[in-house]
């Protein structure tokens, strides 16, 4: 379904991402996992159409997508939920959703929308609610609803455990392991490595803007290296 061959990224003379290449296949769990500044990120911001690699190459079903406008990247079936929820904090929840829907046709949103209420109904009860007046869980479940409105076929989620409380965590991972057994593929960057590798079915290990090591996720976990460097020994 994704498809990174050697792509190389600067930021001016900084050379962030060094010759990166993946895969996500249908109906898979990826996860990317290393430090901060190793640049899971900047992977994302590029496959997305943010950034742009200097050389190299990215195919979405099938197609080549580098220099492809963001939203075109969208409409053809990838969105990415961000760092940093960047919902809009003015707005209400469901004035928050219909802004993710912008590619549907208006007769399809009111389904849309309902879809999502199924999915998280505390957003249902809070639907009439400023989306800044929500409690971090809260507002990182809007924000994959937001994404979820485009209806994509591979979901990128950038941190989805940041800042929240360890229930809140569980409760976010059971969401993408739902999402993904309902037939989201999911590209993960999570600085939880334990929690993105009990849900992955593989991952990719970035350090210092290249992948260092690739394996089955149940592989990484158990790997020496890893559970030193990032599940804590």
């Amino acid at each position: 379904m994704l498809k990174v061959d050697d792509i190389n990224v600067y930021y001016g003379s900084i050379h962030a991402i060094k010759g990166v290449s993946f895969e996500v296949e249908q109906g898979e769990i990826v996860t990317l996992i290393g430090a901060n500044g190793a640049g899971k990120s900047t992977i994302l911001k590029t496959v997305s159409g943010l950034l742009h690699p200097q050389t190299g190459s990215i195919h979405f079903a099938g197609q080549n997508i580098v220099n492809v406008p963001p939203h075109k990247i969208v409409s053809q079936g990838l969105a990415q939920c961000p760092e940093g929820r960047r919902i809009f904090l003015q707005m209400t929840v469901e004035e928050n959703l219909e802004m993710g829907a912008y590619i549907r046709l208006r007769h399809e949103i009111r389904g849309a929308i309902a879809d999502v209420y199924e999915r998280f109904p505390r957003l249902k009860e809070r639907r009439r609610q400023q989306a800044g007046t929500l409690s971090g869980g809260e507002q990182q479940m809007l924000a994959m609803g937001r994404a979820l409105m485009s209806k994509p076929t591979l979901l990128m989620l950038d941190e989805p455990s940041m800042g929240l409380a360890p229930i809140l965590v569980t409760q976010i991972f059971e969401i993408i392991k739902e999402l993904n057994q309902a037939g989201t593929t999911i590209l993960l960057v999570e600085q939880n490595a334990q929690m993105a590798l009990s849900v992955a079915h593989r991952g990719y290990v970035l350090e210092t803007g290249r992948i260092i090591l690739t394996a089955p996720a149940a592989d990484l976990l158990n790997n020496d290296k890893v559970r030193k460097a990032y599940l804590g020994g």
